[in-house]
């Protein structure tokens, strides 16, 4: 037998290595939903220059073998996200990045809605066992510091109130405001800015990754 045939992959995911020891190795790459809206549908941008396609590319590259899933809708509410939360978790996920509130406060929603449709998206993934990032949103600054501050609060109070998400507090942290970072209209961010949040946010992303249990 030849070195090659000593090789092999068993049902249960492992690699026989050539001194018999079995070390488990994925057998397909983890896949990582991201339920957004615009910010993660890639909105004004080539679909490569996207937020999920970049954080693909920048965790390979750190020798995850991790597969993005968008599950962004442009113009999509944490109302939305809750009303087809089952659809998007028919690709069978490993995990979830939840990055919705954005339109919720360009919108002047309640802060109250916003919770409880996040609180019951947060809620399904748990009774799914599926480890969760939460990517916190603030509110844009015509709205009034009241609203502000209610409705950034509403992302924190999750995060205290369940301990096993991985918290990201602000989604467009380093981008939001700076011009250079975002497409004419000074919301969506342009490809510069794609890859700062990619570069900001992968250690939480990865925190998140290493949750996942093997299969």
């Amino acid at each position: 037998m030849g070195r090659r045939g000593l090789l092999g992959r068993g049902t249960a995911g492992f690699v026989v290595c050539l001194n018999g020891t079995a070390l488990a190795q994925p057998t397909r790459p983890l896949r990582l939903l991201m339920l957004g809206d615009s910010i993660t549908a890639a909105y004004g941008l080539a679909r490569d220059q996207g937020l999920p396609a970049r954080l693909e590319a920048a965790l390979r590259a750190k020798g995850r073998q991790v597969t993005v899933i968008d599950a962004g809708v442009s113009g999509d509410t944490t109302a939305g996200g809750r009303s087809r939360l089952d659809w998007a978790l028919a690709d069978r996920p490993d995990a979830v990045i939840v990055a919705l509130g954005g339109n919720d406060g360009l919108r002047g929603v309640d802060p109250r809605s916003s919770r409880g449709n996040l609180k019951a998206i947060l809620e399904a993934l748990k009774a799914r066992n599926l480890p969760t990032m939460l990517a916190g949103m603030l509110a844009p600054p015509n709205l009034g510091a009241d609203y502000g501050r209610e409705f950034a609060a509403v992302f924190q109070e999750l995060a205290r109130e369940n301990p096993d998400v991985v918290f990201y507090p602000f989604l467009l942290d380093g981008v939001a405001g700076e011009a250079a970072l975002n497409q004419p209209d000074r919301i969506h961010p342009n490809p510069q800015g794609v890859e700062e949040i990619v570069r900001r946010m992968t250690p939480a992303v990865e925190a998140l990754l290493d949750k996942v249990r093997p299969a």
